[in-house]
């Protein structure tokens, strides 16, 4: 590329960055907005129900309506999960998994994303307790993984020729902008984003990428903010709702001249709330944890329709207790306290009609509100927003019981097959725990002075934070979102207290999902201890590698017997093979060898493969038959017959788990492999595909070339070996993959420390290195699977144990 190409290619990065923006604040509009209208439809019915049957004695009637909406609803959301099961979830383990470098099979694509923003709009409405901030996380990240692709495989047809972005880094770097700008439109934190994706997601970050996250989560931010104000308001340009959830302005009352939102001898508090937020959270994920281990031996193996019963069930219980709760266990008072709420305790955005609006009486007298229905039968954004800023509205024992019911439902509810959001159900959780705590210290202790709604704020804080163990990029989404830069330390202490008492317990939600699902994925850094061991301590020795010309008959056998993403190219380093060298160019004109020499490799490889020993890794396989056996016509048939019955069975004794080389001697694991290389499977396919090789009569000159574009043109959706017609391949072809192949991998010497080899795989943003000692052999090669906790772990105690 040159400059005037870079350029270019730059500026349509920035145009793909706002056009992310852009659209993931349009999808946070249209699920904010469908929510809205269901839940004002559902709860308008329902309220004059209970109104209109608390006088005739008829309630239950009220409960069927309530179940009927909230069944239908959730019942729509789980058929979507079934249509796409990745869509069930928050989604952010499974961005946090693509983020660092692991490919989750469907999470960014475009089926992914409708049933996504259509479920978490219908499991929101249908009254369980899930919030729709983490789904537009993952929303946002599916729009930044597809709008630059301009292709769908759920839309086969539409094909644009659009030459950019074809490799995984770009994607990846596009992702992460998209999960930035989720977090921006959910909150209305568009710098809070930007640490979000740093922090939580990508492994592998570069200067150059900061600018654009940040720049895509504004757009984000004020593309909704712009519709939103817009639509709600009429006041088009005036920029008045920045996120999805909002939690308006936090100031006393001008009336009140000794109150302060908070003081410095409440920091002791806060660091008590941190440390209880700590452990409610570390029960939380141990909870959660159990149920998901016993949907995955207990419901998940069952028939799909189970599934969708359990979330039904889920439902109905949620929504029986929700109404008996406000029933029987809230309590009527008096209205004074929050009629007199205005404007002074809420945002300029949210009028003193809409406050009253939201406080119910239920089952109460005149002039009295129903402080448990109030939570109840509001949108959770309503009950955080009364949290946060009605003063005495709530009495203890409500809260207390409003925090526990809410707790245990919130955990069950958390990993059924619907899309479902942790954010917004642990901050009202934790709300509800902070205005019991101001309650408290207030009634019993008597410090009149202070200001629930920061209680109220930092219990929020300390729940959350206890359940996710985030803490830069939560600090800062807290702070933007309550618009008040002093609350900056009082969050920032409660968070680290929060986190390092859960992690003494167990790992965050998040993290522990990944670890449910088995992905290896990799942490910031390795443990000091892990630098007993080196490279050649962790590496895979057994390596199954190609040569610079290899017939086509053998490559299929390697990748069809394999599974490995990538393949060392290496020369034998052998006395016979020199002729493979010229100065440092990989030449081999003259492809047949002196018939001894064929002779006495092929007997070996025979010996070997007959021993099951090998997998068919040389291109000389099968060559000698030419020289010790006349001509057979039919011989080609033949050897595609034999190719095509090994396809599933290469070796009638060899299973997946096994190592085909584990009785090699030392001499046959540690033969000499002059390294000259990496190519990956996809390319080897796309080669065979497109028909790339020459014939040995010929010079390896005569091999067709392919450009770049022409090698990237099936990207994300390489072709599969398994999928290649053999008929229209002659075995006997050879394929010259030095041109294709990476000359200069990253390698690391078998004396590397771990930490070292961590560090450069992790930043660098790789999936293979090979391990090539001081005469340029390959030894090993070290992927991922090499370099994950347990992996590490259990190569330590082997090194214990042979001291």
């Amino acid at each position: 590329m040159d400059n005037k190409k870079g350029r270019r290619y730059e500026a349509v990065k920035w145009m793909m960055v706002f056009a992310i923006g852009v659209c993931t604040g349009l999808v946070g509009l249209f699920v904010d907005f469908f929510v809205r209208l269901f839940t004002q439809l559902k709860f308008g019915v329902v309220q004059a129900s209970v109104e209109e049957c608390s006088q005739k004695g008829c309630l239950a009637l009220s409960l069927l309506e309530l179940l009927g909406f909230n069944l239908t609803f959730v019942f729509f959301a789980s058929l979507l999960v079934l249509i796409e099961p990745v869509a069930a979830g928050s989604g952010i383990p499974e961005i946090k998994c693509y983020l660092n470098g692991v490919k989750v099979p469907g999470i960014v694509r475009l089926r992914t994303l409708l049933c996504k923003v259509f479920g978490v709009l219908f499991s929101v409405a249908g009254g369980l307790f899930v919030g729709k901030e983490g789904p537009m996380i993952h929303s946002g990240a599916v729009v930044g993984a597809g709008l630059p692709q301009f292709q769908s495989i759920s839309l086969r047809k539409i094909q644009f020729n659009f030459p950019y972005f074809r490799s995984d880094r770009d994607k990846r770097d596009f992702v992460s902008a998209g999960a930035a700008a989720g977090v921006a439109a959910a909150f209305g934190a568009p710098i809070g984003g930007t640490l979000f994706s740093l922090e939580e997601g990508s492994s592998f970050w570069n200067q150059g990428l900061t600018w654009k996250v940040l720049f895509c989560s504004m757009s984000a931010t004020f593309t909704l903010n712009f519709f939103r104000s817009g639509i709600q308001f009429g006041s088009w340009g005036s920029f008045q709702l920045p996120g999805l959830l909002n939690f308006g302005e936090f100031k006393c009352s001008d009336s009140d001249k000794k109150c302060h939102l908070w003081t410095a001898m409440d920091l002791g508090f806060f660091v008590v709330m941190g440390v209880v937020g700590g452990l409610l959270g570390a029960t939380f994920n141990c909870l959660n944890k159990r149920l998901a281990k016993y949907r995955m031996r207990n419901v998940h193996p069952k028939p799909k329709l189970v599934r969708v019963l359990e979330s039904l069930l889920v439902s109905v219980v949620t929504t029986v207790v929700v109404f008996v709760a406000s029933m029987v266990l809230g309590e009527c008072r008096q209205m004074s306290s929050a009629s007199q709420v205005g404007n002074d305790s809420f945002p300029l955005q949210v009028t003193s009609e809409e406050v009253n609006s939201s406080i119910k009486t239920f089952f109460c007298p005149n002039e009295t509100y129903n402080d448990m229905a109030t939570l109840f039968f509001n949108p959770q954004e309503s009950g955080i927003l009364q949290l946060f800023h009605q003063d005495s509205a709530f009495s203890p024992i409500t809260l207390a019981l409003f925090f526990v019911l809410y707790f245990m439902l919130a955990c069950w509810t958390y990993g059924i097959s619907v899309p479902s959001g942790l954010f917004v159900p642990s901050l009202l959780c934790g709300a509800a725990f902070g205005r019991l705590v101001a309650n408290v210290l207030k009634s019993y202790i008597g410090l009149g002075h202070i200001y629930s709604g920061t209680f109220a704020l930092i219990g929020a804080a300390a729940f959350l934070g206890g359940i996710v163990r985030m803490t830069i990029s939560l600090t800062v989404i807290l702070i933007e979102s309550t618009n008040e830069i002093s609350y900056g330390l009082p969050i920032m202490i409660t968070l680290m207290v929060a986190k390092w008492t859960g992690d003494f317990f167990n790992k965050g939600i998040y993290d522990i999902h990944v670890g449910l699902r088995g992905v290896p994925l990799l942490e910031w850094e390795t443990k000091v201890e892990m630098d007993k061991l080196r490279a050649s301590d962790i590496m895979e020795p057994n390596l199954t590698y190609v040569y610079p010309h290899t017939r086509i008959q053998s490559l299929v056998s390697i990748l069809r017997t394999t599974v490995h993403h990538a393949f060392p190219v290496v020369t034998e380093n052998r006395g016979n093979e020199k002729e493979f060298m010229k100065g440092n160019q990989l030449i081999s004109n003259n492809i047949k060898y002196k018939k001894c020499s064929i002779l006495t490799r092929a007997g070996e490889q025979r010996r070997r493969s007959q021993s099951m020993k090998s997998y068919p890794s040389s291109e000389l396989r099968n060559v000698c038959d030419e020289h010790v056996t006349s001509e057979d016509p039919g011989e080609k048939e033949d050897l595609l017959q034999q190719m095509l019955e090994r396809r599933y069975t290469p070796y009638p004794n060899l299973y997946p788990d096994q190592s085909p080389s584990e009785d090699w001697t030392m001499e046959e694991r540690f033969r000499p492999l002059t390294f000259h290389g990496l190519i990956l499977r996809s390319q080897l396919v796309t080669l065979l595909v497109r028909g790339v090789c020459y014939s040995e009569s010929q010079s390896s000159a005569s091999q067709p070339r392919l450009s770049y574009a022409e090698m990237a043109e099936d990207y994300p959706r390489y072709p599969d070996i398994h999928d290649l017609d053999l008929t229209l391949l002659n075995p006997r072809m050879i394929v010259d993959v030095t041109p294709y192949m990476n000359p200069a991998p990253f390698t690391v010497s078998p004396n590397t420390h771990v930490s070292q080899v961590f560090n450069l795989f992790r930043t660098m943003g790789l999936r293979h290195l090979p391990v090539v000692n001081a005469v340029g052999e390959i030894v090993g090669v070290i992927t991922r699977h090499n370099l994950t906790h347990e992996f590490l772990q259990a190569r330590l105690r082997q090194h214990y144990q042979s001291l």
